[in-house]
């Protein structure tokens, strides 16, 4: 199938986003997290707060090694991997249904940026004082009865987007 080494993974050119997950308790969660982040070789995942590391059987079982591909790192607090991020000139999105969002279907990366993107808990979002460190804030349309998607999911479909029009 033509797949990469973990260090030939660890060579390759790598999609301009970094996602940072934010106090998410599911290491399932996590794990699809890196996984997804795998196959669109993004640059890292940040974890922050109550959010589980590697190694841990939980996070393996649906990331299936990935976490030992993708890049990741840890950070006590969010506000300490927003800093971090605008030190290294990222663009920080938050991804979140809030007043003045942009829609995603709307958001256009520009292949000379850098990107980080924000999700939070699975039950709170994302804190107001991250959507307020953020240079704006993405929504994904949904047109049934819920206004929300799993963690893992949304995930998939922001990454999806910055590598649709970034790399594909």
């Amino acid at each position: 199938m033509q797949r990469l080494s973990v260090d030939e993974f660890k060579q390759a050119e790598k999609l301009p986003l970094i996602v940072v997950l934010d106090d998410v308790r599911s290491m399932h969660n996590v794990g699809s997290v890196f996984r997804t982040g795998d196959a669109f070789r993004i640059e890292a995942v940040y974890l922050c707060g109550i959010t589980s590391t590697p190694p841990n059987a939980e996070i393996h079982k649906t990331a299936l090694g990935a976490e030992d591909s993708v890049e990741w790192k840890y950070f006590n607090n969010v506000q300490e991997a927003i800093i971090a991020l605008k030190e290294k000139d990222y663009e920080i999105y938050s991804i979140e249904q809030a007043h003045g969002s942009t829609m995603l279907q709307n958001f256009k990366p520009i292949a000379s940026k850098k990107y980080a993107v924000v999700l939070g808990n699975e039950v709170k979002g994302v804190h107001q004082e991250v959507i307020d460190a953020s240079d704006g804030c993405l929504e994904i349309p949904q047109f049934g009865t819920k206004h929300s998607m799993n963690v893992s999911v949304t995930a998939g479909i922001i990454i999806w987007h910055f590598a649709k029009n970034l790399i594909l």
